[in-house]
């Protein structure tokens, strides 16, 4: 655990739902950090999933934010795996600036039975398959996708390897969830879910190198120790430093973004930007399916409905949707 240290009262905190980017420039990097609260909390509540469905979803909802939030587009950034585990997909969509929905599909026996024996553990749940993450910047133009191989690896060493393998750059990923209890105004016990993550990320070419070495020197002629130092060394201790963060730090309501940053490098400077909301909110509507359904040939239109209507319920946000048959051939 980070020892405390006091940090100054005039700086603002961005509280929960926020992805705060930061740098460092002593230790050349850069990364962003979160705290999940009311809008993970609405995810998972809706779905009511098994707590240790609900904690995988949650870790991914994480990642997902702190990926997405780094587009500099109109678009989405889509987390989706495929795999053999009781949890055989996940599916994560952040659409710029600040929206996020996601949901899970398993296996409810097997994930009673994994927990029976302890097997709990993300990269468990999952078992073996892929990992797409998709970024779409919508019409006319080209999806991009990476594919990483589900192997029994977290979740953290995925995204690790996914950034060093595709754009050679080194990263360190924590992420955190959990379930806190309160009690109410009426004096009944409260759940919340809440998460949290930080992704740090060497960047020893970018400008934050120039601008270290434009530093005044001291008496050494040569620069500072520090401008000495390999830079594998300055990587190693922004590493050591992330490593001594708890899951409890992550999501800690009286630990934010901002507190935990100075607890971290605030003997090296860092520097916070203005933050990211995330909010959550599912792009579904009639219309849009009403214009699926419109698609539909008459057989498969026959085969979906049941009592006179064709019923659909969105995976992301459980709202449900009824439609006359008769309607839809009409608009074809």
């Amino acid at each position: 655990m980070i020892t405390d240290s006091p940090m100054p009262d005039h700086i603002p905190l961005s509280g929960d739902d926020v992805v705060v980017p930061f740098q460092v420039e002593g230790l050349d990097v850069r990364g962003r950090t979160v705290q999940l609260g009311a809008a993970l909390d609405a995810i998972l509540k809706r779905h009511n999933y098994p707590e240790v469905v609900s904690r995988l979803l949650g870790e991914a909802a994480v990642l997902t934010v702190l990926l997405g939030t780094s587009l500099k587009f109109e678009g989405k950034f889509i987390f989706q795996t495929r795999s053999d585990g009781p949890v055989d997909m996940l599916v994560v969509d952040f659409r710029t600036p600040d929206a996020i929905r996601a949901y899970a599909r398993f296996d409810e026996e097997r994930v009673a039975e994994f927990v029976a024996a302890g097997k709990t553990k993300p990269e468990e749940l999952l078992g073996q398959g892929t990992l797409a993450l998709t970024v779409d910047q919508g019409e006319f133009t080209q999806r991009y996708q990476g594919i990483v191989a589900l192997d029994g690896s977290s979740l953290e060493d995925i995204a690790r390897n996914y950034f060093m393998q595709s754009e050679q750059i080194a990263t360190e990923v924590q992420l955190a969830v959990a379930r806190l209890f309160e009690r109410g105004a009426d004096g009944k016990p409260t759940e919340q879910w809440r998460a949290g993550g930080l992704m740090v990320q060497f960047l020893p070419q970018s400008e934050l190198r120039a601008r270290h070495r434009d530093l005044h020197g001291g008496d050494n002629p040569n620069g500072t120790e520090a401008e000495q130092a390999p830079v594998e060394d300055e990587w190693q201790e922004a590493r050591s430093l992330v490593a001594t963060i708890d899951d409890s730090e992550l999501t800690d309501p009286q630990v934010p973004s901002e507190r935990l940053l100075y607890r971290l490098f605030h003997e090296r400077g860092v520097r916070v930007y203005e933050g990211t909301k995330v909010v959550d909110h599912c792009a579904c509507s009639r219309e849009k399916i009403f214009g699926v359904l419109k698609g539909f040939s008459a057989e498969e239109l026959e085969h979906s409905t049941e009592n006179g209507k064709i019923s659909v319920t969105c995976e992301f946000c459980s709202s449900h949707y009824d439609f006359e048959p008769a309607e839809i051939a009409a608009a074809q």
